[in-house]
C-alpha cells in the first residue's frame, strides 16, 4: 500500500502480519535483532530499576530529613523534567551520530549520578543531582526506543518494542526486592544510600553494547545521504509544516499515559502505608501484584499492539486504566480486594506503553525521527513530570488517595483522546530518506 504520511515526506508501505503470536518474533529474529533485542531489554530493566528507587525510597526521605510530601514529589518532578530535555537532545544527537553511541552515552550518565545520589548530604543536594540524572535517564529512551523500532523488522515491531517495555516492570521488581532485602537488615539511614548504590548498575551494559550491537541500516543510509548531500537536520524541523500536527497530538498522548503512570506509581508506596496503614515490608506483597499486573500488561499489550494495531491498545488500554485508577484509590477495600486489584492497575496503567515506542517510531521519517520520537515521548514526561509534586500538594488538603485518583483518571483520559485522533501505523515499513 503507498499515500503520503509522516509528515509528507514518506510513502507508507506496509506488510501483512500473519502470525501474531507473542513468540513468533523472536523465533524469527536474526543475529543483529535479537542482540538489540537483549541490549534494550536490559536497559529498560535497568532503567525501570533506577527510577523506581526514588519513590521506594521517598518515605524515608521525608522521615530523615523532615521534608513535605509536596517537595519530596519535587526531586522525581525535576527527574522528570530534566529528562524531557535530555529526551530531546538525545534524539537529535541520535540522529547525528548514531543511536548506538548514543545509548552508551547516556547509559554512563545516568548510572554515574545516580551513584552520586548515594552521597548526597541534604535534600537541596539530592534535588540537583537528581536533576543532572534526567538527562541521561530521558536521553536512555529516546536512543533505545529508535534503535530497536530501526532495527526490528515491521511485522514484528510492535511485539518486540511491547516485549523490550516489560523490563521496566522487572526493574521495579529488583528495586522492591532490593528495598525488601535492604531494610530488612540495614538501619533505613543508610539502606536508602545502598539503593541509589544499585542504581548505578546499568553502567556494566555498555561493554555488551560496544561488542554486539549494530547501527540500523536505515538509520545509517539515511545520516550518509544527509551528510553526502549537506542536508542535515535541524532541531525545530518537527515544528514545521505537515509533520507539526503529528507532533503536537504525539505530545498530548504521550503527556497524559505518563502523567497517569507516574501520578499513580510515585505515590503507591506511600498511598499503601498512608491511607492503608502498612509498612515497608508489609506492603512488598500488595507492590508485587501491581508489578506482577505490570509485566503482563507490557507482554499483552505487545501482542495487542501487533494483533488489533497500537491505536485500539491505546484505546481500550486507556478506557482500562482510569476505571481501575478510580475503583483502586476511592472505593474502601478490604485488603484482600486491594491485593487482587493492584494486578488490574499494574496491567492498565502499563499494557499501553508496549505499543508506544513503535508507533512514535513509525509516525515520523527517518532523518528526524530520533528527534521527534525523543521529543515526544520526553515532552511527555516533562508534563507528567508535574504530576508527583501536583498530587503530593493537592494531598494536603484532599488527601492522597483523592490525589492520585483525580490526576491519574484525567491523565489518561487526556491520553485517550489524543490516541483517538492519531492514525494507525501497524505493519509500516521505515525508509531511508534525507
Amino acid at each position: 500500500m503507498s499515500a503520503t504520511a509522516q509528515g509528507g515526506t514518506e510513502p507508507v508501505e506496509t506488510v501483512a502480519i500473519e502470525d501474531t503470536s507473542l513468540s513468533a518474533f523472536y523465533k524469527s529474529m536474526t543475529l543483529p535483532e535479537r542482540r538489540t533485542f537483549w541490549a534494550c531489554f536490559a536497559g529498560w530493566t535497568l532503567d525501570g530499576m533506577d527510577f523506581m528507587i526514588y519513590p521506594l525510597v521517598i518515605g524515608t526521605i521525608i522521615a530523615i530529613w523532615k521534608v513535605d510530601p509536596g517537595t519530596a514529589g519535587l526531586a522525581a518532578t525535576v527527574t522528570l523534567l530534566s529528562s524531557a530535555l535530555g529526551g530531546w537532545i538525545a534524539g537529535f544527537v541520535a540522529d547525528r551520530i548514531g543511536r548506538v553511541l548514543t545509548l552508551q552515552l547516556t547509559i554512563l550518565w545516568f548510572s554515574f549520578f545516580s551513584l552520586l545520589s548515594a552521597f548526597a548530604q541534604n535534600f537541596e543536594q539530592l534535588l540537583v543531582i537528581r536533576a543532572l540524572l534526567g538527562f541521561g535517564f530521558g536521553g536512555e529512551w529516546a536512543a533505545g526506543a529508535v534503535l530497536i523500532g530501526e532495527t526490528i523488522r515491521p511485522q514484528f515491531r510492535g511485539r518486540a518494542v511491547g516485549s523490550v517495555q516489560s523490563g521496566w516492570a522487572i526493574g521495579w521488581g529488583f528495586a522492591v526486592l532490593a528495598q525488601a532485602i535492604l531494610f530488612s537488615y540495614v538501619p533505613a539511614e543508610t539502606a536508602w544510600r545502598w539503593m541509589f548504590v544499585i542504581g548505578a548498575l546499568p553502567a556494566l551494559l555498555i561493554f555488551y553494547i560496544r561488542r554486539h550491537v549494530e547501527e540500523p541500516e536505515v538509520a545509517a543510509q539515511t545520516r550518509e545521504a544527509a551528510k553526502a548531500a549537506g542536508e542535515q537536520p535541524r532541531i525545530w524541523e518537527i515544528f514545521e509544516g505537515p509533520i507539526l500536527r503529528t507532533t503536537i497530538l504525539a505530545s498530548v498522548m504521550s503527556s497524559g499515559i505518563q502523567g497517569g503512570y507516574y501520578a499513580v506509581t510515585t505515590w503507591l508506596p506511600e498511598f499503601l502505608k498512608r491511607e492503608r496503614g502498612l509498612n515497608i515490608v508489609s506492603s512488598t506483597g500488595y507492590l508485587a501484584a501491581v508489578i506482577l499486573g505490570s509485566f503482563v500488561g507490557y507482554l499483552v499489550g505487545a501482542w495487542l499492539a501487533d494483533r488489533i494495531g497500537r491505536r485500539n491498545l491505546f484505546l481500550l488500554t486507556g478506557l482500562g486504566a482510569v476505571a481501575v485508577i478510580l475503583v483502586y484509590t476511592q472505593v474502601p477495600l478490604s485488603g484482600t480486594v486491594l491485593w487482587f486489584l493492584g494486578f488490574p492497575l499494574g496491567f492498565f496503567a502499563s499494557s499501553p506503553f508496549s505499543g508506544l515506542g513503535a508507533f512514535l517510531t513509525e509516525l515520523f521519517p527517518t532523518r528526524l525521527r530520533g528527534s521527534a520520537q525523543g521529543f515526544c515521548y520526553n515532552f511527555g514526561r516533562g508534563i507528567g513530570a508535574l504530576f508527583p509534586t501536583l498530587v503530593g500538594y493537592l494531598a494536603a488538603s484532599t488527601g492522597l488517595a483523592n490525589a492520585i485518583g483525580i490526576f491519574g483518571a484525567s491523565a489518561f483520559t487526556v491520553f485517550f483522546l489524543a490516541a483517538f485522533c492519531l492514525p494507525e501505523t501497524r505493519g509500516r515499513v521505515l525508509h531511508s530518506d534525507r
